[in-house]
């Protein structure tokens, strides 16, 4: 699965200055636009704002200044003509692509493997007897796949999902249920798809005894043999002190 990539981007870095003398207001905007992974559509846009009218602006595409106002147009002439576009053209290369770089190896090709479990929970339906949930947790980046395969073969009737949600760190999460009559012999399983993983895994049901049920069995066995410790332990104070106890004949 290729990592996702959206249909346009844009990388933005800004600079502002404000004059505090007579309340004037100069902005610069500094904006990089790619929309492929190999970046040979990069383009590089400079963009110089006074009181929030743009009067000019720099696009590496045209390799040109152009203005917007008559002040605007008077300094792209000049720029044009003292080989400020060549300047401003490297940004190309020295800003925009470093930086998408970065980008792409820190967020983009970041890939976190789902954490996942398969339980059994309680059945809302009358027609089967089981009801399983598959659980894949803190996984990146967005986009996978889970399937429920019985005996090797994929299951699509009684299955539901939820959306994949967004735990708002990065990560997500997805849940998917199968309900079902478990048949004699047949496996269980939950197969993940997902780009972190070379090729899709799949985590079997073990139908033993669900979690609740599993503790309640732990708890009652712990239970019975500290009773028959107990038990064990009195018997045998009991009988020490019977054996060193002297029997005297009433009257």
């Amino acid at each position: 699965m290729s990592p996702w990539f959206p249909s346009a981007f844009r990388a933005l870095a800004a600079l502002s200055a404000l004059s505090a003398v007579d309340g004037y207001f100069h902005h610069t905007h500094a904006e990089c636009r790619y929309s492929s992974e190999d970046l040979k559509d990069t383009e590089f846009i400079g963009r110089y704002v006074f009181n929030k009218l743009e009067y000019l602006r720099y696009n590496s595409t045209m390799n040109k200044f152009i203005g917007y106002t008559e002040h605007g147009v008077k300094n792209a002439e000049r720029h044009n003509k003292e080989g400020a576009a060549e300047r401003q053209h490297a940004n190309v290369d020295g800003y925009c692509k470093v930086n998408a770089a970065n980008y792409f190896k820190s967020i983009l090709w970041h890939k976190v493997e789902p954490t996942v479990e398969v339980t059994t929970v309680k059945a809302s339906s009358e027609r089967h007897t089981t009801k399983l949930q598959c659980s894949a947790y803190d996984f990146y980046p967005e986009g996978i796949k889970l399937k429920w395969l019985r005996s090797g073969v994929e299951v699509k009737d009684g299955v539901t999902a939820t959306e994949e949600l967004y735990d708002g760190d990065w990560y997500h999460q997805i849940h998917s249920y199968l309900e079902f009559t478990p048949q004699s012999g047949e496996t269980i399983e939950c197969q993940v798809e997902h780009s972190s993983l070379k090729q899709p895994k799949t985590y079997k049901w073990d139908p033993s005894l669900p979690e609740g049920e599993r503790n309640k069995v732990i708890i009652g066995t712990s239970g019975l043999v500290l009773g028959l410790v107990f038990s064990i332990a009195g018997l045998v104070y009991y009988k020490k002190k019977s054996t060193g106890r002297i029997l005297v004949p009433s009257s």
